[in-house]
Formats: C-alpha cells, structure tokens, sequence
C-alpha cells in the first residue's frame, strides 16, 4: 500500500527522531539532521515510497552526519558527571541513558552509527552494511571496537546488559 510522505512523516518520525539523536548526541543537531534527511527523501518520494523509506532515511541521515562531522571536526564536549538540578529524575533508567548517551559520544561517528543501527535499530550486519555503504566486514570491525571501547569507557553498562538478558 502507497503512504503519501505526510503519513510516512507522522508515523516514523518519533522512532527516527531518535535514531538521529543516538547518531549526533545532541537534540537540536537530531533535530536538523532528520529535518534534513526529510527534505532530500521528499524530493525521492516517487521512487522509495513502495520499497523501504525507513532505510533510505537512516542512510540519508548517516552520510549527512558523517558529511557534517568531516565538515566541521567540531571536537565533541563531555561532561563527566552531569550536574544535578532541582526536579531531576534519579532512577536508575535515566542514570543509563545519561551513561549511554556519555559513552556514545566517545566513540568515533562510524563506530557509533554501527552501534545504533545493530543495536538500537536492531538492524542486521547486512542491513547496516547496506546502509552505510561499505562490507558486512568493515561492520563486524567497526562493532566490535566501538563494543570494546564501551567496555572500557561504562563497563557498568556491560553489567546492565547482562543482568537484563535472559539467560
């Protein structure tokens, strides 16, 4: 069945408002980037509508961050710790985004669009590797170095994740 782009828009754009965000770490940066990648998939609508629109927009919106990043080579702030402030939220979901979100920053922009597509996406090796654009093996490396150096920069993140998976 044909979406027209304005049904498309309204009904990804939450799940792929946050794709962006786990891609660039900044609201306002998500907020440009998906805009962005909407404006160029708009102008492909006749061609994509039918096939998987969902795709061609995570890999619109992953060549324009790297563009981006390349363009600018903006270095990335990092706070430590996050300061505390009146009516902040503790619990232990908003202490693993923060931690999450602190250690996806650290890794490089490839590393962290392999992560979010296999992870959070829950994308396959071939999927993202169609996505990106390179080989299922660039993924598999790519992977497995942003895997080893979120073990070294949260592994409490490590530890969450095996307390959370069923065993």
């Amino acid at each position: 069945m044909t979406k027209t782009f304005h049904e498309f828009v309204a009904h990804r754009s939450p799940a792929l408002s946050r794709t962006a965000y786990l891609l660039t770490g900044d609201h306002q940066l998500a907020e440009d980037l998906l805009q962005s990648a909407l404006a160029k998939t708009y102008q492909h609508w006749r061609r994509i509508r039918d096939s998987d629109p969902d795709s061609y927009v995570r890999r619109v919106m992953y060549h324009q961050q790297v563009s981006w990043w390349r363009r600018r080579r903006l270095a990335e702030r990092l706070d430590p710790e996050p300061t505390d402030r009146p009516g902040d939220d503790h619990s232990d979901a908003t202490a693993l985004r923060l931690t999450l979100a602190a250690a996806l920053r650290q890794l490089t922009p490839r590393q962290r669009a392999v992560v979010v597509l296999r992870f959070y996406e829950d994308l396959t090796e071939t999927q993202v590797a169609e996505v990106l654009g390179c080989s299922v093996g660039t993924v598999k490396r790519h992977g497995h170095d942003a895997v080893r150096r979120l073990r070294a920069i949260a592994p409490d993140l490590v530890d969450r994740a095996a307390e959370r998976s069923p065993r």
